[in-house]
């Protein structure tokens, strides 16, 4: 009989241990928090949005946000830019995104390298269990933006595959 609360206690640590691995790197990277970090890659993907969507995408309040985009400005990795009315914009510098660049290298290489320790039966075999857990994760958060928040979107589609994510958000929206 399998022990459901020990698999679950292992994915738990397991998803703690890889946080800490990759954001460490990562943020270390950019010379950012995590937060930050998050930031620099939402922004890198979808420069202009506002400061208090940015903060829904990166799980902070309005006010989190505002602080965060003003150590990102004050480091000259992100600038606000006036729109209509007294909405502001807020847009990855050129700094900006050489730094989501180097933070989603830095993920990408220690993530590679810890799959990498694994068969290749076995990474195919992982492969289909974090679309299955990314799938009941979108049902659970609803928000892709939220869940992808330091993905490297087009590493995840560019083979043809298609993300679980974004086919979880395609479904809901469908049903």
């Amino acid at each position: 009989m399998h022990d459901t609360r020990r698999t679950a206690n292992l994915l738990g640590a397991t998803a703690l241990a890889v946080t800490d691995l990759t954001l460490g790197g990562a943020t270390a990277a950019a010379g950012v928090s995590g937060s930050g970090a998050a930031a620099l890659v939402v922004l890198n993907a979808d420069p202009g949005i506002s400061v208090t969507e940015l903060g829904r995408r990166v799980g902070l309040t309005q006010s989190a946000a505002a602080r965060m985009v003003d150590a990102l400005e004050a480091r000259g990795l992100v600038e606000r830019r006036p729109t209509l009315g007294k909405w502001v914009a807020v847009h990855p510098t050129d700094a900006g995104r050489a730094a989501a660049a180097d933070l989603l290298d830095v993920r990408g290489e220690r993530l590679i390298t810890l799959v990498g320790t694994l068969s290749p039966a076995d990474q195919e075999a992982l492969t289909g269990v974090l679309e299955r857990l990314l799938r009941a994760l979108y049902a659970e958060v609803g928000s892709s933006e939220r869940l992808c928040r330091l993905c490297d979107r087009p590493c995840c589609t560019e083979s043809g595959a298609i993300c679980p994510v974004g086919q979880a958000e395609r479904d809901a929206a469908d049903g």
